[in-house]
């Protein structure tokens, strides 16, 4: 009896002292953070230093800290070398200790969305480049003074705003200095996950048009890690449109955490398809097909693209973000942690882009869709065959998600926007992007943190407005 009560006991206490141990670790990643960057103002050098780093600008080389050679190609011996010191920042955190991000709910100070800040758009996190275009596209500016939209940026979450209209940028604004302007500027990367979802779609259309894949009703029934699962030889279209009918096995749309059914501390984006599939799925049944939001199908569909696109899959992604839409600013797409090999499925829809370059992408989807390319066409084609969300779950979604219906990894049928063919990008944290498709009008809103208090901001005037009424 006394095994077993030891075993739950560890069992309990042995993740939270992990979460805890990892939380403080960055917590000192974000001290050197602040240190490296001049953000002195922030920093309590009171007290003893946490830690000193290596300041290489003395060295040539860029391998690890014994290492430091000179410009005469000799080593530089250690009393000769610079050092950084790190301080402890003087913030007053408040962060979320069992998740990595911040609870919907929550209402934080200025300096804990700092760190959040850092954590979603500065944390080192990449192990994949897409490098920017030789010309990139460069865009018309025609600007009008908006004060609505400044004064929700003072006081809300937002960190940049794009407003886009028949070929010329009317609204730019980014997040005031005395807010988080001082941390970012048009380089800056914005994380998302739930807006890299659609640019998955756009992705799969490329590759279908590339010949790598036949079609939306393509069945995927020839990679190995979904054999045995409630996947196998289901509809490309049924990936897209989040209806695969593995509601009784993801939890992650009620609680909004990324956990499976019988591990709350297991999170899916951590791992490859294999090796979640090998724990959770095998033998798992398919129940009735609806709209049932959740990531791992996004997961699942930037893996079997990557899967039968093979050795080409890097280079369609050039084709597509500098070729296509001539991206000014570097773009990181993001792995797993994993240690297994890529044929396991250890890619993930996330990305980080600059601001700008997330508005052209959203307008390369636009004049793919009004071009009638070959893209345009599946683009047409998903938006054609979108399901209703029907379920009542679905309101639990931000306002800024909450349409009426899904296709093809888009939100679509935004209320007050009836009769238009509206595709939408929707990610945590309020990050929000609507394309009228037909009226050439785009809105793109980079948000670090919203609710439905203090840090909720107007969609219907900053999202829904502008798109039925234009500028």
């Amino acid at each position: 009896m006394k095994k077993i009560i030891l075993v739950i006991l560890f069992s309990y206490l042995f993740p939270h002292a992990l979460l805890a141990d990892q939380l403080e670790r960055k917590i000192r990643d974000f001290s050197k953070w602040l240190n490296l960057n001049g953000y002195d103002q922030y920093l309590d050098k009171t007290g003893d230093p946490l830690d000193m780093v290596l300041d290489r600008s003395l060295c040539t080389s860029e391998s690890y800290w014994d290492d430091c050679v000179g410009a005469d190609g000799k080593l530089i011996p250690t009393k000769d070398r610079k050092y950084t010191l790190i301080y402890p920042s003087n913030l007053k955190l408040k962060l979320n200790k069992k998740k990595n991000n911040l609870g919907f709910k929550s209402n934080p100070n200025r300096d804990t969305l700092i760190y959040y800040l850092w954590r979603y758009a500065f944390r080192k996190t990449d192990n994949y480049e897409i490098k920017p275009s030789k010309k990139p596209y460069e865009f018309e500016f025609n600007l009008i003074d908006d004060q609505f939209v400044k004064k929700q940026m003072k006081t809300k979450g937002i960190l940049s705003y794009l407003y886009f209209q028949e070929g010329q940028i009317l609204i730019d604004e980014i997040s005031p200095k005395e807010q988080f302007g001082e941390f970012i500027n048009d380089e800056t990367k914005f994380y998302s996950m739930s807006m890299g979802k659609s640019i998955t779609s756009y992705i799969l259309g490329h590759a279908i048009c590339g010949g790598y894949i036949d079609g939306v009703d393509a069945r995927i029934n020839d990679w190995p890690p979904i054999e045995n699962t409630l996947y196998h030889n289901q509809k490309l279209i049924d990936f897209l449109n989040m209806s695969t009918g593995d509601q009784k096995y993801i939890d992650e749309y009620l609680k909004n955490d990324g956990t499976f059914l019988g591990d709350p501390y297991y999170f899916y984006e951590d791992n490859s398809i294999n090796t979640t599939t090998r724990r959770f799925l095998k033998g798992s049944v398919k129940s009735k097909s609806k709209y049932y939001y959740n990531g791992f199908m996004t997961q699942i569909i930037t893996n079997y693209t990557k899967y039968k696109t093979g050795d080409d899959y890097k280079k369609l992604l050039n084709e597509i973000f500098v070729d296509k839409v001539k991206i000014k600013y570097s773009i990181f797409p993001t792995f797993s942690n994993s240690d297994e090999p890529e044929e396991n499925g250890n890619l993930h829809p996330n990305l980080r882009i600059s601001r700008y370059d997330w508005l052209r992408i959203a307008k390369a989807i636009m004049d793919d869709y009004q071009n009638d390319t070959c893209v345009g066409k599946y683009l047409k084609e998903i938006h054609k065959r979108r399901v209703p969300k029907k379920s009542t779950k679905h309101m639990d979604e931000p306002h800024f998600n909450r349409t009426k219906s899904y296709g093809g990894q888009f939100h679509m049928d935004y209320p007050g926007l009836k009769d238009k063919v509206i595709f939408g990008m929707g990610g945590y944290g309020g990050r929000a992007i609507l394309i009228d498709m037909e009226n050439s009008r785009i809105v793109v809103l980079n948000s670090l943190h919203y609710n439905y208090d203090r840090f909720k901001y107007n969609h219907k005037k900053l999202l829904i407005d502008p798109i039925k009424n234009g500028k």
